[in-house]
């Protein structure tokens, strides 16, 4: 079972105000919205679940254990590089985790540096001695909450209907944090071809929010 410090530690890591300028980004859903691909509540969550279960949310959660089990994290880093599909989502993960190692070698007093962001995650948790269930299960609700955010700040969506659809994304987080625990990259895969199209039309997209 988790130690108190270790939930309150991944807690400050996934919280909004830890500095890692996630509100910032849309990972292409800025688009989807501008599009009318996402409208509503049904077609937020519909967008965020599928994400979240066929493309980056369960690849990254796969990054995040492979990095918890590797001695060495580079070839996990280059392949999560790789895997990026476009400009922006590159962008989005290497700033982010840029962010991420400088505030918790700050805070944690570990070494990190120059990591994407699932991989320094992975890393962190494993350096802190975090449990790996436990932080991909609150990256992805962390990631699905600002995702959603998105959709609250531009459809708009109140409140109420928002927390509603990250309330029911808990078991599958939880879900997927178990399947990808072996952290084998041999099952990595995306066919959310949708965002990741949105995310390459959000490059030239000519009003926009969000950097990506």
């Amino acid at each position: 079972m988790p130690t108190d410090h270790a939930t309150l530690t991944l807690a400050q890591w996934f919280s909004p105000a830890y500095p890692i300028g996630a509100f910032a980004y849309s990972h292409g859903s800025e688009w989807a919205i501008e599009a009318g691909d996402v409208h509503d509540q049904a077609t937020l969550g519909a967008w965020v679940r599928d994400v979240l279960t066929f493309g980056s949310g369960r690849n990254d959660a796969l990054f995040i254990a492979a990095a918890y089990r590797a001695q060495d994290v580079t070839y996990v880093d280059d392949m999560c590089r790789a895997l990026a599909p476009s400009a922006e989502r590159l962008k989005e993960t290497d700033l982010q985790g840029a962010a991420f190692c400088d505030i918790t070698s700050a805070v944690s007093g570990v070494d990190l540096q120059g990591l994407t962001y699932p991989v320094a995650v992975g890393r962190a948790a494993q350096l802190c001695a975090l449990p790996l269930e436990l932080t991909s299960q609150m990256y992805l609700q962390s990631f699905a909450s600002s995702l959603i955010s998105v959709g609250i700040r531009l459809i708009p969506l109140g409140q109420r209907e928002g927390h509603m659809l990250i309330h029911g994304m808990a078991g599958l987080c939880c879900t997927l944090a178990e399947q990808t625990a072996q952290g084998d990259l041999g099952d990595l895969s995306s066919t959310t071809f949708l965002p990741d199209i949105a995310s390459m039309k959000h490059e030239t997209q000519y009003a926009r929010v969000f950097r990506t």
